[in-house]
């Protein structure tokens, strides 16, 4: 006989000899199986039992198996309960364990390291970073997740080829990587083109319940909004949720020594452009005048008419004309009274050096009916304010659309060096919109007032805009709609109860502080008897 058939009867008896055995010794099995379930149970439920309760226990115990010894066939009895709970207990077998899930890493970075290598890779390369069989380990520095399983870090080596340089691939990587880390969050991408590498962080939301209020701050700065903390220099006592917390503001500056004395806000419709000029008019109106166009023609302003301080509310193509021709011819006034006061060596008057705020919410709206009735263009009339207005104490902030961006005027976007970008958008708008590219790449959805700020020549940052709804939209919350009125001026019909007798007037400015001591003059110094003083002469 072969030996190959031995081995294979040999097998086969083996085979047969382990079964019969197992189905022999079954009940065994099940028995020592229950045996060792009741030995868990008893061991767990000694650990669970407090240290100054074990000894009744004990005791108690003992005391029943004593009881269970003194009764006729007792310990039979026992025996039979306790070898038919085991074999109930015992009857399922050990379940198999559960196989180990797959890392998060490994299935989330292979999956992102895949969907970059069309576009990190390049034909002529012999030794390419990103290549189908590789692996993602060889080009991911570091990564970390959040406790959902989301990326939340990560950095990464591209060749030296790549183009990094151009907007363009650029914003292909950042879509990719978007795409396949999530598009509920916003990511910042900092490309570190000296050494071709790409650190990629998820940014926390920004909080979207800080409502309009009084914010710490001195007169001639304007909070456009909140950022991150390593957005701004400082933070400031806000109310939020019921309580009061620091959050970093994003200040704007304005004034005559201010380097942005100009802003212009564009964003996507609904996104809170509207608002943002709600919440600056009621910072402004505690020490300055205002003049409000309401380009669109929808209201959203009507709070302010009648107020102390607004001079005008308009929303048709005549009114807007009247008022920004006022403007202008008050522009120069003021340059006038104020370079008259400065060569006689006076204070100028007080009227000169209260800030004008001019508001303009969707002007390119006017600029379109202007040109269909051959009217001069709004946009127009405010070159002086624009130019001049920071020496006249004069400051303009514009407010529309994003898409209408290129239906402003080169002055306006020239002399606007503080802008404001609301809404989701692409990076080519983005750099439209803020002058400089935007390393941080916005969600797929956004709340209203969510967007980016960038003051002069500065890095953009994000920002998200109080909440500032119109008091007479009475589909609003009631909690934010009297938030704003409470900073009205003073009370209207339309919107609350009339204002009691004794109510104080406004302020017309700031209260004067005066010194502490008086400061003594000194006494000027005589250069020769010959030379007579010089004398200037005033402008006309």
């Amino acid at each position: 006989m072969p030996l190959n058939r031995h081995l294979t009867k040999g097998r086969d008896l083996a085979r047969t000899a382990g079964d019969h055995a197992s189905d022999m010794f079954a009940p065994l099995t099940v028995l020592g199986r229950g045996m060792r379930h009741h030995v868990a149970w008893a061991k767990s439920r000694w650990q669970a039992t407090p240290k100054e309760r074990r000894g009744p226990t004990i005791f108690l115990t003992a005391a029943m198996l004593l009881g269970i010894y003194l009764l006729p066939h007792g310990l039979l009895f026992a025996l039979i309960a306790l070898m038919a709970s085991a074999a109930w207990n015992g009857r399922s077998p050990k379940a198999p364990p559960a196989p180990p899930e797959p890392d998060v890493a490994d299935v989330k970075l292979t999956a992102l390291y895949a969907a970059l290598t069309p576009y990190l890779s390049g034909p002529d390369d012999l030794a390419p970073l990103y290549h189908h069989e590789g692996a993602y380990k060889d080009v991911f520095g570091s990564w970390e997740f959040d406790g959902e399983g989301r990326l939340s870090r990560l950095e990464l080596v591209y060749p030296a080829y790549f183009t990094d340089t151009e907007p363009a691939a650029r914003a292909r990587i950042e879509q990719v990587v978007q795409g396949k880390a999530g598009r509920a969050r916003e990511y910042r991408f900092d490309w570190d083109e000296e050494s071709n590498r790409l650190r990629i962080a998820a940014l926390a939301p920004l909080p979207t319940d800080i409502a309009a209020q009084r914010f710490v701050t001195t007169p001639g700065e304007i909070v456009l909004g909140f950022t991150d903390e390593d957005g701004s220099a400082r933070t400031i006592p806000v109310g939020q949720g019921g309580t009061i917390a620091q959050q970093p503001p994003v200040v704007w500056r304005t004034g005559p020594r201010s380097g942005e004395p100009h802003l212009l806000a564009l964003g996507v419709t609904g996104y809170g452009t509207s608002s943002l000029i709600r919440s600056i008019a009621l910072q402004a109106l505690p020490f300055g005048d205002l003049v409000v166009i309401d380009g669109a023609g929808t209201g959203e302003h009507a709070c302010l008419v009648n107020r102390p301080g607004v001079h005008t509310v308009e929303t048709s193509l005549h009114g807007a004309l009247a008022a920004l021709e006022w403007a202008a011819q008050e522009t120069e006034r003021r340059l006038t009274a104020l370079n008259a006061a400065r060569h006689e060596g006076t204070a100028p008057p007080e009227d000169v050096t209260r800030p004008l705020w001019l508001l303009l919410d969707h002007p390119t709206e006017l600029s379109e009916l202007a040109h269909a009735e051959g009217r001069p263009d709004p946009q127009d009339l405010l070159e002086l304010p624009l130019r001049h207005g920071r020496a006249a104490r004069v400051t303009v902030v514009i407010a529309d659309d994003i898409e209408a961006r290129d239906r402003i005027t080169p002055t306006v976007r020239v002399t606007t060096r503080a802008r404001v970008l609301l809404g989701p958008t692409g990076p080519e708008e983005g750099y439209a919109a803020l002058g400089a590219p935007l390393d941080i790449v916005p969600a797929a959805h956004a709340p209203a007032g969510r967007g980016y700020a960038r003051i002069g020549t500065g890095t953009p940052v994000r920002l998200q805009v109080p909440a500032t709804v119109d008091p007479l939209d009475e589909e609003a919350p009631a909690q934010l709609r009297e938030a704003v009125i409470a900073l009205l001026p003073h009370r209207d019909t339309r919107t609350e109860a009339a204002a009691p007798a004794d109510v104080p007037p406004r302020p017309a400015g700031p209260p004067a502080v005066p010194p502490a001591e008086p400061v003594q003059q000194p006494r000027p110094v005589e250069l020769g008897k010959e030379h007579t003083p010089l004398r200037f002469r005033p402008l006309a």
